[in-house]
């Protein structure tokens, strides 16, 4: 490859996309292979951002919206622009600049699939099944797979894990996360007394960003916040944006929706699936057939990987016989996560990286 470099944008219209393209970016410097700016854009929580921005040290703009980051991009003329979701003036920055759609998670929502319809220059996927499954759908258009980047610190032992004394916690219990996702969530079936009914374990609650930044979501915020009063809980923080370092400090994972069981599950950790949320009226009986198509045909394989609970009751007998006999489903977590997520080498980013070089 010679010593040819690269200019990246990454477009970060949600916080949640940055523990995807982080190690992208440090590979890239790593590589010595090129430049890269991250195109934040405004909302309440700039001042959370700013400090982010800080901490890992990166090259940054703000613009107000997608009008003012296609200004910018236009007038910026980058090898490269990333995106984490749809960007609706693709057509007018392809006649500049190449592009990438790196999905922020590999979770069971349809709009996996879907947010490819408008094509990207190249997407990259994680696994030969969700690979093949697209070129099905987008025969005309280029997806490649990489692996799942975001896991690549862990897996190279690269990951920061928590303090969990600095949390006000206890080490020497086991430590569960609870990850639950916005919509459809478990949070609302989850008595207010959920601490105590796992005191026994340290309780880390990483909610989706949605759920405690929007205002619909106010009542899941009012239930986190009084969990978090006590004293075997950590409640995340809006700049504890990664799920990564909750990851690499937890003994075993609950979560419902979420891309988090299928993230977990590869690092060959127990993982519990809430199979009891709450659904709008809207998404119930005659109307079930929206919240089928909400959720994609994946959704159904949690089980293979996870251990499903219909009731919370149900919830604190697994979660005791999964800490105790935690390798319980390690063969199924090992095959699925090689189907869900590929390669679990730690190189995805490097073979982003060698793409965008060999490509540009």
């Amino acid at each position: 490859m010679g010593n040819k470099t690269i200019s990246i944008l990454f477009d970060v219209q949600q916080l949640y996309y940055l523990p995807q393209y982080l190690p992208v970016y440090h590979e890239l410097l790593k590589q010595d292979a090129g430049d890269a700016t991250f195109v934040f854009y405004h909302s309440i929580h700039d001042e959370t951002i700013n400090h982010i921005i800080k901490s890992e040290n990166l090259n940054y703009v703000w613009v107000k919206d997608k009008n003012e980051a296609n200004q910018y991009y236009k007038n910026k003329k980058a090898d490269w622009i990333f995106f984490g979701n749809t960007f609706p003036f693709l057509d007018e920055l392809h006649q500049i600049s190449k592009s990438v759609q790196l999905g922020h998670g590999v979770g069971p929502k349809a709009s996996y699939y879907t947010k490819s319809d408008t094509p990207t220059t190249v997407r990259f996927v994680e696994g030969p099944y969700r690979t093949s499954r697209l070129n099905k759908m987008y025969p005309n258009d280029s997806f490649v797979d990489v692996g799942f980047c975001k896991l690549d610190p862990i897996i190279n032992g690269n990951s920061k894990k928590f303090d969990l004394e600095n949390l006000g916690l206890d080490p020497s219990k086991k430590t569960i996360v609870y990850a639950p996702t916005f919509y459809p969530s478990s949070i609302e079936r989850f008595p207010k007394n959920f601490p105590e009914d796992f005191n026994e374990y340290n309780i880390l609650i990483k909610p989706h960003y949605f759920s405690i930044s929007k205002d619909k979501y106010k009542k899941q915020r009012d239930l986190l916040k009084y969990w978090s009063n006590y004293d075997n809980v950590y409640l995340a923080k809006v700049d504890d944006y990664s799920l990564i370092p909750f990851m690499a400090t937890a003994n075993l994972l609950i979560s419902d929706a979420s891309s988090a069981i299928i993230e977990f599950a590869s690092l060959d950790k127990p993982v519990i699936w809430c199979n009891f949320l709450k659904l709008r009226w809207n998404y119930r009986g005659i109307f079930s057939y929206r919240f089928k198509k909400r959720m994609d045909e994946d959704y159904k394989e949690y089980s293979k990987i996870a251990v499903k609970t219909d009731s919370y009751e149900e919830l604190k007998i697994t979660v005791k016989d999964q800490i105790t006999h935690p390798d319980k489903l390690s063969e199924n977590r090992k095959n699925y996560s090689e189907k869900m997520v590929g390669r679990l080498d730690g190189k995805a980013s490097n073979r982003i990286i060698d793409y965008l070089l060999n490509n540009s």
